[in-house]
């Protein structure tokens, strides 16, 4: 007891140090913690409402020959020898359209690249945009990517985004083939396009949700409201 009693001026000079280093050492995990954190959005604030799933049909012309291929080589295969043209790119711009037929009314082109990412068999990676072109859907695009196994009767890719009326878009694609040339490599595919995207408030229901915002607020929501009332009357 006497020795713990003559020690104790350095045992609290001691425990001081501590608490001082304590209390202006930062803590690494809270640092961490604050430097890079997603944060959930309230999806009224940006105009978000409920998601809708839809569906297009249409046929993608993969055109190979001809003076104007739509598909064109950008890449050759590592190998004259690989029976799967393992490492071939082509690029393409390809027509979309509503019927088998390639003068039939086009809504849209394939826009991007399919590679030969097999060894084994055919499988193809697909990357591209649907440009679309038609009606209200016009400079929308939905992007595609995924593995194309070409011999499967239905092959399913994902769609992984859009822009436009397609922001936020998720969903997948099924491809079926319609017919191929084998002399030319000419492909109609039939694409089936499943799509969920978040359907965006209207003004009125914009306006609805500002109103009902916490009193705290009530001055520059008016303000707010007036500002869109009158771009809307000013349209």
């Amino acid at each position: 007891m006497a020795g713990i009693l003559l020690h104790l001026p350095n045992l609290i000079t001691i425990s001081i140090i501590l608490i001082f280093l304590a209390a202006t050492t930062p803590s690494i995990g809270a640092d961490h913690h604050h430097e890079f954190e997603g944060k959930p959005i309230n999806r009224k604030l940006i105009g978000l409402k409920k998601e809708k799933l839809s569906h297009f049909r249409f046929y993608w012309h993969d055109i190979l020959s001809g003076n104007n291929p739509t598909a064109v080589q950008v890449v050759p295969p590592a190998s004259n020898t690989s029976a799967t043209a393992f490492g071939l790119i082509n690029m393409i711009d390809d027509p979309l359209t509503l019927a088998p037929n390639l003068t039939s009314k086009m809504v849209g082109r394939a826009q991007g690249f399919y590679a030969s990412a097999s060894q084994q068999d055919l499988g193809l990676l697909m990357v591209m945009n649907f440009a679309f072109s038609e009606g209200k859907y016009n400079g929308s695009t939905l992007t595609v990517l995924g593995r194309n196994s070409v011999f499967t009767p239905v092959r399913e890719m994902p769609v992984i985004g859009g822009s436009g009326l397609f922001r936020f878009a998720r969903g997948y694609v099924q491809a079926k083939t319609h017919t191929v040339d084998l002399t030319t490599g000419d492909a109609c595919i039939e694409y089936n396009v499943y799509w969920l995207i978040v359907r965006l408030a209207t003004i009125e229901e914009n306006l609805l949700t500002l109103s009902k915002a916490p009193k705290g607020l009530h001055s520059f929501n008016s303000t707010f409201i007036k500002r869109i009332e009158q771009g809307r009357v000013a349209n």
